[in-house]
């Protein structure tokens, strides 16, 4: 496992004290570095300003091209987990993929995560240390979404879910929420599709908690907060994120302020007495919300798998790490691409996924499950 002195203090806070009942602190960045690029957007000025009023380090390069922290693999971790990078999206982000099962699009406000979750799915994905950058071109992203509405064909092609309107999804390669006290982009996001006159639908999943600046935007109904959460035996996995109990709260906050919701089960883990564990975590949930009237509530089951590539970086980051990732007790599948996956036996799989349909019925009998995967 990584030195406890290499993370951020807020990650330290939360592997000495994973089950803390306050609010995480927010994420405060060693180094917050502006590129000139970046400055030459009202976006990117503004997240710089926010960022000096809280007495972040502000560095601005002369170039816009962010160098790779060297040295040690461990140190350069750490170093670029501490690191915030505000830069302007290039133009491929402005080209976007259908992003299946979740939604019709996906859509990016930034790229990489304060979080030190050991799974992270980011992991095979991202290229180099895993800097966190948030877009400056915060204007012509939220601009482009208008060319993609009433083109999806993931959630809009689905009768089941056709009434969402076309999905856009702003939280494969983010956790939005754990950035937002820095760059404000995601009320940004909330606002504008608050304001959009057309069926269409804001969609993002967060391990924070910290919605406060949320609550009192003129969402409209359009935005879609989704709380990812696990069993308790699984929170070791999950450094620097808010404690599930704050999840679970800050989803009754949303949801009183007329936000739809949703629980993101991941990863669906084989974690000891799994049975047990799960059906605590959905009673849990089903308390977060006893109160909440008819709550719009959506849950996503997704199961565990990594990659060869993935689990190269993953050990790199985390070494010690104990989680399950032996090839020899998953089935080898291939993706839509051709590379190699590993995910949980068939055998298993169905036994799980047939105990999760049972248990949400009556745990959340309102709920509706969009997919299991």
């Amino acid at each position: 496992m990584i030195d406890a002195l290499d993370l951020p203090l807020d990650a330290r806070e939360a592997a000495a004290s994973p089950e803390r009942h306050k609010p995480a602190r927010l994420w405060r960045p060693r180094r917050v570095l502006v590129t000139p690029a970046a400055r030459e957007h009202a976006h990117g000025r503004a997240i710089a300003e926010r960022a000096e009023r809280l007495g972040l380090p502000v560095e601005y390069p002369a170039s816009n091209r962010i160098g790779a922290p060297r040295g040690d693999p461990r140190r350069a971790y750490a170093e670029a987990k501490a690191t915030l990078a505000v830069v302007v999206a290039p133009p491929s982000k402005l080209r976007l993929q259908p992003i299946p099962p979740s939604a019709d699009w996906r859509f990016d406000l930034a790229e990489g995560c304060p979080a030190h979750c050991q799974y992270c799915y980011l992991a095979g994905s991202l290229t180099g240390p895993p800097i966190t950058r948030a877009y400056a071109n915060l204007d012509a992203i939220l601009a482009n979404l208008s060319d993609y509405a009433g083109r999806g064909a993931v959630t809009s092609a689905s009768a089941a879910r056709a009434a969402e309107g076309t999905t856009f999804e702003a939280s494969c390669y983010t956790d939005p929420l754990g950035i937002e006290h820095l760059t404000g982009s995601l009320s940004a996001a909330i606002r504008h599709f608050g304001a959009w006159e057309a069926p269409v639908g804001l969609r993002f999943t967060t391990k924070f908690a910290a919605i406060g600046p949320l609550l009192d935007l003129p969402h409209g109904g359009r935005t879609r907060i989704r709380f990812s959460v696990n069993a308790a035996p699984a929170a070791r996995y999950e450094g620097g994120t808010a404690p599930l109990a704050d999840r679970l709260a800050a989803m009754t906050a949303v949801a009183r302020a007329g936000y739809p919701v949703g629980l993101t089960i991941a990863p669906i883990l084989p974690v000891e007495d799994w049975r047990a564990a799960y059906d605590a975590l959905l009673a849990d949930a089903a308390a977060a919300l006893a109160d909440i009237p008819a709550p719009d509530l959506t849950v996503e089951l997704i199961t565990h798998r990594f990659t060869p590539g993935s689990k190269a970086v993953l050990e790199g980051w985390y070494p010690g790490s104990d989680l399950p990732m032996r090839e020899a007790e998953r089935s080898r599948k291939f993706t839509k691409f051709g590379s190699v996956k590993y995910v949980l036996p068939a055998e298993p799989m169905r036994e799980m996924r047939t105990y999760f349909h049972e248990r949400i019925a009556v745990r959340l009998p309102y709920a509706r499950i969009l997919y299991w995967t």
